[in-house]
């Protein structure tokens, strides 16, 4: 695969995921309901998924984040380049993570 970053696909790419996130965002979070005496084990099995929803969300949010930043640096020409060491982030992990800031040598070492 040649080393080449269609950045027209990559825009369309992000573009696409930030939609998704921002959809998935704007589901509320359904709150517990009226509990009633002999509910507890539904009350907290409903307090788990809620605070798995929560832990969704907040991983939603850092991934819009990443997505929105990958845009910004289109916008800015900087696209595909590694935000801790400055080299070209390889093009097959820019189609398999198009919203990757390093390249993967930083990604397996990040104390770099």
């Amino acid at each position: 695969m040649p080393d080449t970053i269609d950045f027209a696909e990559a825009r369309r790419t992000l573009e696409t995921e930030a939609a998704n996130l921002r959809a998935s965002l704007g589901v509320p979070i359904e709150g517990p309901g009226q509990m009633t005496y002999g509910s507890q084990a539904a009350a907290a099995t409903h307090v788990f998924e809620q605070q798995r929803d929560l832990a969704l969300r907040d991983h939603e949010r850092a991934q819009l984040a990443l997505v929105e930043d990958a845009l910004a640096q289109i916008e800015a020409g900087t696209y595909g380049t590694c935000s801790t060491c400055g080299r070209a982030i390889a093009s097959e992990r820019l189609l398999a993570i198009p919203w990757a800031a390093t390249c993967i040598e930083c990604a397996r070492n990040p104390t770099r």
